[in-house]
Formats: C-alpha cells, sequence, structure tokens
C-alpha cells in the first residue's frame, strides 16, 4: 500500500494549488482586462502574498518532515527528476510573489493587500527596474505554468498507467488498497458467519455466553 503524506502537508499542498491557480488566471486575465484592471490587480497581490507565507510554511514542513517513500515504479534516474522539479517549483513558488512584490514597489505604487493593509515596499522606485522586474514576473509565471504540467502529468501517467497510487499520497480519500482489504474482510466475516461451521462455531460461542 503507497504511503501518504501528513494531513498537514495534503491541506497545504492542495491550498496552494487553488491559489496558484487561481493567481496565474487572474493575472493572465488582469493583463487584458482595463476596466476591471485595479480590483484585479488588488485580488492578485493579496492571493501572491498569501501563496508567499503558505509556500514557507510548507518548506518549513517539508525540511522537518521526511516524504513518504515513493513507489517501487520510480526507478533512481526518475527519483532525482522528481527531487529536482520539487525544488524547482519550491522555487518559482517564492520567486514569483517576491518579483512581483518588488515590481509593484518598483512601480512607486503602493502595495495594499486586503483591501487596506500597506505592505513595505522591497524596491526603489525606478522605471528601468520595474520594467526589468514585470519581464521576469511574466517570465517566471510561463515557468510555473510548465512545471505544473509537468509535474501533473508525470503523477497521472503514474496514476492512471502504472497504477502505482501515486495521486493517493496527497489524497483525503481511502487508498485503494485499504478499502479493498476492508471489503474483504467483511466479505469473509459474511462467509464465516453463513456457512454451516461458522453457524455453529457462532452458536457455541453464544452458549457459553448464555
Amino acid at each position: 500500500m503507497t504511503a501518504r503524506y501528513p494531513l498537514r502537508t495534503r491541506i497545504l499542498h492542495w491550498l496552494t494549488a487553488v491559489l496558484i491557480f487561481s493567481t496565474l488566471l487572474i493575472g493572465f486575465v488582469m493583463v487584458n482586462s482595463i476596466g476591471s484592471y485595479a480590483s484585479l490587480r488588488a485580488i492578485h497581490m493579496t492571493l501572491g502574498v498569501l501563496i508567499l507565507a503558505i509556500v514557507v510554511l510548507r518548506a518549513a514542513n517539508r525540511l522537518t518532515h521526511r516524504a513518504p517513500k515513493l513507489p517501487d515504479t520510480v526507478g533512481w534516474v526518475e527519483h532525482k527528476l522528481v527531487v529536482g522539479s520539487e525544488l524547482t517549483l519550491y522555487a518559482l513558488m517564492l520567486a514569483q510573489p517576491l518579483i512581483g512584490w518588488a515590481m509593484v514597489s518598483a512601480s512607486g505604487r503602493p502595495v495594499v493587500i486586503f483591501g487596506s493593509l500597506q505592505l513595505p515596499r522591497i524596491a526603489p522606485f525606478n522605471a528601468d527596474l520595474f520594467f526589468i522586474l514585470r519581464q521576469a514576473h511574466s517570465v517566471l509565471a510561463y515557468a510555473l505554468v510548465v512545471v505544473i504540467a509537468a509535474h501533473v502529468s508525470a503523477v497521472l501517467l503514474h496514476t492512471l498507467t502504472l497504477r502505482d497510487g501515486m495521486l493517493s499520497r496527497m489524497t483525503f480519500t481511502k487508498p485503494r488498497e485499504r478499502a479493498q482489504n476492508a471489503r474483504n474482510s467483511r466479505r469473509v466475516g459474511v462467509q464465516t458467519r453463513t456457512s454451516p461451521t461458522g453457524v455453529w462455531a457462532h452458536a457455541e460461542k453464544e452458549a457459553r455466553r448464555g
């Protein structure tokens, strides 16, 4: 049976996934929007800071809790790729909101989240710096999409093709093997109780109890 991550790790993982998907979607829509640009930018910055905080928590959690063993279908080379992609994903998730924060600071606009909470500037007001950071923010957004797509594709390949329970490491549902074992145990129990030997043993047990 495939071992799963602790509950805390799974919650942080899926919360990060939802926030990143939402932030990327809003960011791509925001670039092509005029009337709603200000409100979308405010939501985008708030989600970005939330992602930064959660990823810091995830990194601390990852350093203090060892990941469960990968399935036997993962070879030595693929294991190295998994570790490398995980480190790359963490680096992108940390760098992207920081660059966005610095970009807004360099633009001269206040960095406001949750509607009224103003954050300190982490970069000086500078038009050239703003342009560089804006380009870097866009490049990292596409890089994040590529890395996430590769991550999801690899998990689906293992889950649907190799059927090694890779996805169950991070899900909240009961693993298939455990559910199957439970069903088998119940089936054996029913067969035991309904067989002649089982009925006789049950009656003898009840007689002794009486």
